[in-house]
């Protein structure tokens, strides 16, 4: 048991290395070779990860997301309003993001199943803000809108965010794009601000 442990600690110490790298300086034009001298292991140990580079990177990815999530989520937990929750998992998609270089996510996006994963998340975030924004309708935080609209509001702008749209439109890398999200989105819905006057 104590060895499976071990074992397992490696692992999952591997992968962050490996994600730490990837997140550094993408991960297109590594070859095996290179991440093992980054990594100082043999080809052999990150064989026992993955069978190719692509399974590699993909896990690793994988691994990004689900890291990402649970933390943003701790964030939410910790919150003590609909409103505050809003921010909270906006701003943590921000920050998850955050570590991210141009060219991981240059890379991100020309690799077909890194690119499903991030869109996955993307659509799964979506509907996580769709459940918040409506709790907080419910609990009169936010001023009776349709929830599912201001959602979908969200949702385009965060697949813009995902498809590079927002950086070639403003020059805001993903993390500072899903910053300002929160901000405009949440004052929008605010129960206690004013609505604009009808035009």
């Amino acid at each position: 048991m104590p060895r499976e442990g071990f074992a397992t600690r490696r692992r999952a110490a591997l992968f962050d290395a490996l994600l730490e790298l990837i997140l550094r300086d993408g991960f297109a034009h590594l070859s095996i070779a290179d991440i093992a001298a980054e990594l100082r292991c043999s080809k052999s140990t990150l064989y026992t990860l993955a069978a190719s580079k692509e399974q590699l990177v993909t896990a690793t990815v994988t691994h990004f997301f689900r890291t990402a999530t649970e933390q943003v989520e701790a964030r939410v937990a910790a919150s003590n309003s609909p409103r505050e929750r809003v921010i909270a998992y906006l701003v943590a998609v921000g920050e998850a993001l955050s570590p991210a270089s141009e060219a991981f996510m240059r890379d991100l996006d020309a690799f077909t199943p890194t690119r499903s994963l991030y869109e996955l998340n993307t659509a799964a975030a979506a509907t996580r803000v769709q459940k918040l924004i409506a709790d907080g309708v419910a609990a009169g935080d936010f001023r009776n809108i349709d929830a599912a609209f201001a959602a979908d509001l969200a949702a385009s702008m965060m697949s813009r965010i995902q498809r590079r749209e927002v950086w070639a439109a403003t020059g805001l890398d993903d993390a500072a794009a899903y910053r300002q999200l929160a901000s405009i989105l949440t004052a929008g819905i605010d129960a206690g601000r004013p609505l604009a006057p009808e035009v």
